[in-house]
């Protein structure tokens, strides 16, 4: 009994140390080609907005300058 007792100890201490041999490593390289991040942003909405309502203000505001008449009853010098 004495024997196996022994050898599961060298047994075991085999395998921790192989253990240790054994540690995964993890390599960090720079990519060979450069990244590329493709970002599709529409901002178009926004500029749109803006742009419609100075364009509506400057009508309300002058509607002879863009060839209506100016129509002091209607609202913001739209036709209906």
């Amino acid at each position: 009994m004495r024997h196996t007792v022994r050898s599961r100890r060298v047994l075991t201490a085999a395998l921790i140390a192989g253990m240790g041999a054994c540690t995964p490593t993890v390599k960090v390289e720079a990519p060979d080609k450069p990244i590329e991040i493709n970002l599709n942003i529409r901002i178009e909405q926004e500029v749109r907005v803006k742009v419609e309502r100075d364009l509506e203000k400057a009508i309300a505001d002058d509607p002879a300058l863009f060839g209506l008449p100016s129509d002091s009853g209607a609202k913001g010098g739209k036709k209906p």
